[in-house]
């Protein structure tokens, strides 16, 4: 190869790109965080999300409140696909978030793509062991 091309997608500074997940932590960047956490296009949240019955809206404040800078949604349910609660769907979409679920694995892939594309992405990430 004769030249090389930088791919590297460019992404402004301070941007909560996810480089590692497992063992119940996620680094963003260089921080560490122990636990389940909310990723917003400028911060990253420490939060006490499970994936289990209780499951709600109201679990996911932070993104409600954030709908000025977010458009979508994409949500990390835990190792394996779980089905979504019905209403959360509809609570999200009165504040014109559209949601995107899947395992924790894929979201983390999903909303670092699409915050380097520069969309109003927000994940809401429940630890993986």
């Amino acid at each position: 190869m004769s030249s090389a091309i930088d791919i590297t997608p460019m992404v402004p500074e301070g941007t909560p790109i996810i480089s590692a997940y497992g063992g119940g932590q996620f680094r963003v960047g260089s921080t560490v965080y122990q636990g389940s956490i909310i990723a917003l296009p400028d911060q990253v949240i420490e939060c006490s999300l499970s994936f289990d019955d209780n499951f709600n809206g109201n679990m996911l404040q932070p993104v409600i409140e954030a709908t000025d800078k977010i458009d979508l949604l994409v949500v990390g349910c835990g190792e394996s696909f779980h089905v979504p609660p019905k209403d959360l769907r509809s609570a999200l979409k009165e504040h014109n978030i559209i949601l995107e679920w899947m395992d924790t694995g894929a979201a983390c892939r999903t909303f670092n793509v699409l915050l380097a594309e520069g969309r109003r992405v927000a994940a809401a990430l429940i630890v993986t062991e």
